[in-house]
């Protein structure tokens, strides 16, 4: 079970049915997305630097905010297509 201090990250999920492991993309990405400096230590405690690396070289389609991910990808040297970062960044102007 995920600490509660992590709801902030994830306020529309119930912390009681997410894993670790199962839900490693959806957990790591909120977290950087939405994560204080506890929620941050609490994902380097859990999930190696590569296992967080992945996730941020793959993102999950609208799931981002721009300024985030673009922070994530100079932390970790990341390039991602134009087309395929685009995809990541949540728009809410496309509806």
């Amino acid at each position: 079970m995920l600490p509660s201090f992590l709801q902030s990250c994830l306020p529309s999920y119930d912390l009681k049915s997410l894993r670790v492991k199962r839900d490693k993309k959806l957990i790591v990405t909120q977290v950087l997305n939405y994560g204080n400096d506890k929620a941050l230590r609490w994902l380097g405690k859990n999930y190696s630097a590569q296992q967080i690396k992945e996730v941020v070289s793959l993102p999950t389609r609208g799931m981002w905010a721009k300024s985030v991910l673009s922070y994530w990808l100079r932390i970790f040297n990341l390039r991602l297509p134009e087309k395929l970062f685009n995809k990541a960044i949540i728009d809410l102007n496309r509806f």
